[in-house]
This record gives structure tokens, sequence and C-alpha cells, in this order.
């Protein structure tokens, strides 16, 4: 008997191998993003934890130590947490927070390198806070050359001075890390809307393509098929 023909063959390895390597990595993504996550608002937190179980050990340190198991103590320093964030949002939306918060922000833009990442930051943020209904923001755009089209994420509108042409700022994000791009000015005129959310938008890039709606409006642009919506200037 050869025993060659008992044992599978490379292909069927390699196949089912690919298979529940696609089954998995999904979830380890997913896993490795929420642990980050996790980690940070943990770490975020731990001040406090730790001047609660110090204030709790005066009195009774096997209530303490009980108390702050590594669960209870994560559940509490993710309270701690989201409790600080909505705390600082209420302060901020008032007036004596709004000037206090512009303060520090005149002393962060004295500060060079601070003041680049602090300001790029702020202004990618805002731009994705605005309401999808406000803007087209998921388009295509030919990149990285003329016979191919990318998704990118439009986050303002700018006029060119000698011309007048209304150019559109785009960040073509890398897959599958969004947080890594380029940023390109195109002619608004060589923008193809879609119909996409940001949502969806973000799916396709983190997925590398695999989640995706069923169509899109890759041929036209904006003149030719003007987009529902206003572009934000």
């Amino acid at each position: 008997m050869d025993i060659r023909k008992l044992l599978p063959s490379t292909a069927h390895v390699r196949k089912n191998i690919l298979a529940g390597l696609i089954a998995v990595t999904p979830l380890l993504v997913t896993w490795v993003v929420f642990q980050f996550i996790f980690t940070q608002v943990i770490r975020f937190g731990k001040p406090g934890t730790s001047a609660l179980y110090w204030a709790i050990y005066r009195f009774s340190p096997e209530l303490a130590d009980w108390l702050f198991s590594w669960w209870v103590e994560s559940a509490i320093a993710v309270t701690i947490t989201f409790l600080t964030l909505y705390l600082l949002g209420a302060v901020l939306s008032r007036m004596v927070g709004r000037q206090v918060f512009q303060w520090l922000e005149t002393l962060v833009a004295r500060v060079p390198i601070l003041k680049g990442i602090y300001g790029s930051t702020k202004r990618m943020l805002l731009a994705f806070q605005v309401k999808p209904e406000q803007i087209e923001r998921v388009v295509l755009i030919r990149f990285p050359h003329a016979e191919i089209k990318t998704v990118g994420f439009v986050t303002r509108v700018m006029r060119d001075v000698a011309t007048g042409e209304e150019l559109a700022v785009v960040y073509v994000p890398t897959a599958p890390n969004p947080t890594s791009g380029y940023m390109e000015i195109v002619p608004l005129s060589q923008v193809t809307p879609t119909d996409w959310t940001v949502e969806e938008g973000m799916q396709f890039v983190i997925s590398c393509g695999t989640s995706a709606p069923d169509t899109v409006r890759y041929h036209g642009n904006l003149s030719e098929q003007p987009a529902q919506g206003k572009w934000v200037r």
C-alpha cells in the first residue's frame, strides 16, 4: 500500500489552512483592537482605582484586597474613565470650561511638534463628526495612477486661487490600517461620489475589500452625477 495516497494532498492542506485563517483573522483582529482599547481605558482609570484602594485599605485591608481583584478593579477603572469623560464633556459644554480648554489649546499650539499632532488629530475627528446627510464623504478618486480608482474620504473642499476651481481634500487610508494613508488634493470634477456610508467605507478598508456593499458608483463624477447633500467648505 502506498502511504502517500493516504496523506492529504498539498493543495488540500493549503485550502483548509487558508479557510481556517480566513475564519480566524477577523476574530483575532477584533480581539486585538478590543484588548488595546480596553487596556488604555483601564490605564486611564488606574490612578483613581489606586486612590480608592488605599482609602478602603485604611479601614479594612481584607475588604480592599477582596474588592480589588483584577476583574473588579478593571470594572472600577472603566467606570472611572467613562465617568471622567462624561464630566469633562459636561464641563467643556459650559462657558468657563470652554475658556479653560481654549487656554490649554493655546499652550499646546505654542509647542511646534505638539501643535502639528494635536491640530491634525482634532481636524480629522471634527471632519468625521459631520452628519452623513450633510456631506458626501466616501468617494472614489484615481489613485495611485489614472487607470484605477481607490476609496477615499473627503475632509473638506477648497478653491483654486488662480482659476476658482473647486478642489476636494481626500484622505486615502491604507488597508487594513486606516490610521495611515495619503492626503490628496483632487479637482472636484474628478471625484466620483458613492452612496456608501462612512461605516461601510471603513469596513471596506479594514477588511481589505471583503466586506463591502454589493454596488458602487465607479464611473462618472460630480459634474455628471451630482451627489445628494452638500459639500462642506
